[in-house]
């Protein structure tokens, strides 16, 4: 999925992502929903994959500060701004093989995302400036990852509501924090908080709300010194084994997740808020 890209051409691409590019080659890339938190919606989802793809083939940018805004990282999941949740269909009830394929296709772009974040060729610094509940492996696949004081990381879109946790979360926690932490976490669906975080290895440096985005340009800064072909390719260094990981697992877990997913759609397919039972069934 990743081209030749120039920043000219994706800079006012996306609605849900803003970025900015310093005189020093560093590219900030921000998450947003109307100048908020994000929400994560299939819109942003998949525009998500496409935006990683743009910054992975910028070749000029040295060093990419990838961020959320406002309180949050991210929102609840389809959650709109106005508290209104958007109409998704009932997959099961598609006619034929239709919601089938709408199934893979969701599949599909979280594989793209996944791999466009590991194809960004310079160092990646991730801020998670607020609590992070939904595709916490995308800050986490960064080679520095900050977070505020506030911040914690929980998977609340999965196994808590009855999903398989089989999207990219299931590879970068074992990986950061080893096995048994992991999936612990992500069967519990526990709020790590970021200091808790940085004490498991997930985590570089907490700071004050405040402060984290400054410490994250310190950064960059320093880093954007050192040669260009320097940068990037300690970048391909440092991701190298977690390609591999990724290799191995991601669509062995994407391929369970969606299985599972025409069991969980019926009832899912209104996506309501996060904290519900999953199997509740508000839907007429």
């Amino acid at each position: 999925m990743v081209k030749r890209a120039r920043f000219e051409d994706y800079r006012d691409r996306y609605p849900n992502y803003e970025f900015e590019l310093s005189e020093e080659g560093i590219l900030l890339m921000r998450c947003h929903t109307g100048g908020g938190s994000l929400v994560w919606d299939w819109k942003s989802h998949e525009d998500m994959a496409d935006a990683f793809a743009d910054v992975a083939g910028d070749r000029e940018i040295k060093v990419l500060i990838h961020t959320g805004t406002g309180a949050n990282y991210n929102a609840d999941w389809g959650r709109m701004p106005d508290g209104e949740l958007p109409k998704e269909p009932v997959y099961d009830a598609m006619p034929g093989v239709r919601g089938l394929h709408k199934l893979d296709e969701k599949a599909w772009y979280n594989h793209n995302l996944m791999w466009n974040v590991l194809n960004v060729g310079v160092p990646m610094i991730s801020v998670v400036n607020g609590p992070c509940n939904i595709h916490s492996e995308v800050p986490l696949m960064g080679d520095i990852v900050l977070a505020s004081e506030d911040a914690y990381f929980q998977d609340v879109s999965h196994f808590p509501r009855g999903q398989v946790p089989g999207d990219g979360q299931h590879v970068i926690w074992p990986f950061l924090v080893g096995h048994n932490r992991g999936r612990y976490l992500l069967l519990t669906g526990r709020k790590l908080p970021a200091r808790e975080a940085m004490d498991w290895g997930a985590v570089a440096e907490v700071h004050p709300k405040e402060a984290v985005l400054d410490r994250a340009w310190e950064l960059a800064r320093e880093l954007a010194k050192r040669p260009h072909l320097t940068l990037r390719h300690t970048r391909q260094l440092f991701t190298q084994e977690l390609k591999r990981r990724f290799l191995d697992e991601l669509g062995h877990g994407l391929g369970r997740e969606t299985y599972a997913q025409q069991e969980f759609f019926p009832f899912g397919g209104g996506m309501e808020p996060l904290d519900r039972p999953w199997d509740e069934k508000p839907w007429t």
